[in-house]
């Protein structure tokens, strides 16, 4: 069964609950095993637990980055957008998280881009 729109949105507010907090671990508990984030403006893709850790650690954690949610949109049966507010020692973005959840409910894939 697909995941709901409120459960899309909760994982979504429990990631940036948990960036925000600088809680490596509980970012980790949202991601599968296997998981990818792909983030262009790194110029990098962040594959599997040992990924996703640098990937918080480096650009959340190192950043100070706090993370405001702006909006969501449905993008299929497992996939939302999530436009978000960025702050942090490099200024201010504003960017969206694709994210795709797997049959388990945990993030699968996570594709972050800046406007």
């Amino acid at each position: 069964m697909a995941p709901t729109h409120e459960h899309l949105r909760h994982v979504a507010d429990a990631l940036i609950v948990a960036t925000n907090a600088f809680a490596v671990e509980r970012v980790l508990a949202l991601f599968a095993h296997d998981a990818v984030i792909d983030d262009p403006s790194t110029g990098h893709r962040f594959d599997g637990h040992a990924g996703i850790r640098r990937y918080v650690e480096q650009y959340f954690v190192g950043y100070q980055t706090v993370t405001r949610f702006l909006s969501m949109q449905r993008m299929g049966p497992q996939r939302a957008r999530v436009r978000v507010d960025f702050t942090g020692h490099f200024g201010h973005e504003i960017g969206n998280l694709d994210i795709t959840l797997n049959a388990q409910g945990l993030i699968a894939r996570l594709d972050a881009d800046l406007e």
